[in-house]
């Protein structure tokens, strides 16, 4: 990507950013040069996870935030992550459809991800993607998850701030008691509030929230909205707002930002490693086939040795 559409992303071009985002989903060679030239600009937007299953609501949800905050003067900018499509690649569900109120506003921008077979819901290039808005200098950056599992912990290693949206008669609250999504909620919103069984599930909210709690920390609010009729959509503005004040002034932004960024440098690693031990995988299995033992070789005897002899290659090499 060259300097000056680079220059145009930095002043917040929209056009220089979708290019951007696609150079990095295709994992291109020029975009580690990319992710070099903006990462001095990154990390003063709030990263808000919006995750809850299928049926909760979400991008509706997200479409009423989005715009609360245009009328406060933020800017936003959109990763909605959507399953992929196993022919296309691309995202099945699409929401820019649900959120097109916004298509026309220069303040929005909307990008659908693909997972892409991620296990976490969210695709190997979300976190460069996150970092390309923040260098256009948006203020809130959403990333709308696939749903509610024991994958969605992955939004931990992006997010500030993490919704699990809910609603009445969903049946979720145990599997996400279960998967660990009441540990890393910041806050909880019951949306289709005005459905039967809200109570229910507030009191269910409650007592789980009071199991996981821990002392000194923030404290999640249970929120109520009805996204379909704009209701309750100035209180989770605020809960997020109240959140995001509550990291700054703790230092414990500072500490997320940094425990995303240790995992994401593991993660960058086992990639790297990877591709220098794929040609001895390969090697290694077409020497045994011909020599048919594959079938009788312990896997973990044969990845010791391909280890073994990848460090004395590597030394020999020094």
């Amino acid at each position: 990507m060259d300097k000056n559409k680079i220059d145009a992303l930095l002043l917040g071009n929209q056009r220089a950013l979708a290019q951007a985002i696609s150079l990095v989903e295709d994992r291109k060679p020029e975009h580690r040069e990319l992710m070099r030239e903006i990462y001095p600009r990154t990390g003063n937007a709030h990263i808000i996870g919006v995750t809850g299953s299928p049926g909760a609501g979400k991008s509706t949800l997200v479409n009423g935030l989005v715009r609360e905050w245009r009328r406060a003067g933020d800017t936003v900018a959109i990763i909605a992550v959507d399953p992929t499509s196993p022919f296309s690649g691309g995202a099945l569900l699409g929401d820019r459809i649900r959120m097109k109120d916004h298509e026309e506003d220069l303040g929005v921008f909307i990008r659908s991800m693909g997972t892409r077979g991620s296990l976490g819901g969210l695709s190997e290039a979300c976190q460069d993607t996150v970092r390309l808005m923040e260098a256009a200098g948006f203020d809130r950056i959403v990333i709308e998850t696939v749903g509610v599992g024991q994958s969605e912990l992955d939004i931990m290693k992006t997010a500030d701030s993490i919704a699990l949206v809910l609603y009445p008669s969903g049946g979720d609250v145990i599997q996400a008691f279960k998967a660990g999504i009441m540990e890393i909620a910041d806050l909880f919103i019951i949306n289709k509030s005005d459905l039967p069984g809200v109570e229910q599930l507030k009191g269910e909210l409650e007592d789980l929230i009071h199991i996981t709690s821990k002392p000194n920390s923030w404290d999640p609010p249970v929120l109520m909205t009805v996204s379909t009729e704009k209701s309750g959509m100035v209180d989770v503005i605020q809960a997020m707002e109240n959140h995001h004040h509550h990291l700054v002034a703790s230092g414990e932004k500072r500490e997320r930002r940094r425990d995303q960024k240790a995992v994401e440098i593991e993660r960058r690693l086992a990639e790297r490693l990877k591709e220098q031990f794929i040609p001895y995988i390969e090697e290694t299995l077409n020497t045994k086939e011909q020599n048919k033992e594959t079938q009788s070789d312990d896997p973990y005897d044969i990845a010791e040795k391909i280890y073994n002899r990848w460090i004395k290659n590597l030394a020999r090499s020094e």
